[in-house]
């Protein structure tokens, strides 16, 4: 199935992608004004390929979230982890009205994933760097198990900076983990400013090239071209595949499009009902 698999009639399509993207987009700003804390920026540049990783590429049900043959996703950048709450809610793993318990006492939707709180949660991640080696150490169980579930995992590129990244990128090539699909969320911004001023991370492609991946480029906010790299990758063999995203941080919202202020700050009530209504929602 990993490769030749059938869409399901269920699956969405582009129309129906771009609006479930907002309306996921919408659900972090409520979640983060809620709790008075989190991560806006990184979550909204992640918010269209979440979408199409969980409503239409990856083989999951909310209803037998164990099931053993299921593709497995790790949000390896677990501090976005508002954006994956909100898929999960919107897939039906949980109510949408546990989301503005983020980061409240008592409330399994803490400021990381928390695998053993969450359903749809596969890892507890928040260490960079190791949401990405479980990914390959999941897909190597796979390979040896011979379970046709595909591993996807996404990294943020401030997260690249992590000497267990490269060690995860030489492990994945070394075992030709072609049932792998990594996923870097290029938005060029970490908490201190620009990712080439911090400590430049280029050029990630050669980089990974020469470790022996498939290398793909996409629009990160672009359907068309995400969901193309997920058909490309499924049927790449021999070589793990990773997909570098150019997305924006914060996109959809003006005020904190492109703007590292925004990596991990909480709106007031006035910026969260201005960023809503640009959203296209009503506050």
């Amino acid at each position: 199935m990993s490769k030749n698999r059938k869409k399901e009639a269920s699956y969405m399509k582009y129309p129906e992608l771009k609006e479930m993207a907002q309306k996921i987009r919408i659900d972090v700003i409520r979640e983060v004004h809620a709790a008075g804390s989190g991560h806006p920026g990184g979550s909204l540049s992640a918010a269209d390929i979440i979408t199409a990783l969980y409503f239409r590429e990856m083989n999951i049900d909310p209803k037998n979230p164990k099931m053993l043959t299921r593709d497995k996703f790790i949000l390896s950048k677990g501090h976005a982890a508002p954006v994956q709450y909100a898929a999960l809610a919107e897939k039906g793993f949980f109510p949408k009205e546990e989301l503005l318990t983020l980061r409240k006492l008592g409330s399994k939707l803490q400021g990381h994933p928390d695998m053993k709180k969450v359903p749809g949660i596969e890892m507890s991640t928040g260490s960079l760097g190791q949401g990405f080696s479980v990914a390959v150490g999941m897909a190597l169980a796979n390979n040896m198990d011979n379970n046709e579930g595909r591993i996807y995992a996404l990294l943020g590129d401030g997260e690249l900076q992590e000497g267990l990244v490269w060690e995860a990128a030489m492990s994945a090539a070394h075992y030709a983990l072609d049932n792998l699909t990594v996923i870097l969320d290029w938005n060029g911004l970490q908490i201190d400013g620009r990712n080439e001023d911090v400590m430049t991370v280029s050029p990630v492609d050669e980089k990974f090239r020469s470790f022996g991946w498939n290398i793909l480029y996409v629009d990160g906010h672009n359907f068309d071209e995400i969901v193309e790299a997920f058909n490309q990758a499924r049927h790449t063999e021999g070589k793990p595949t990773m997909i570098i995203a150019k997305t924006i941080k914060g996109k959809g919202v003006s005020f904190m499009e492109d703007n590292p202020g925004w990596h991990g700050k909480a709106p007031s009530e006035e910026e969260a009902k201005k960023a809503v209504e640009e959203l296209g929602g009503e506050w």
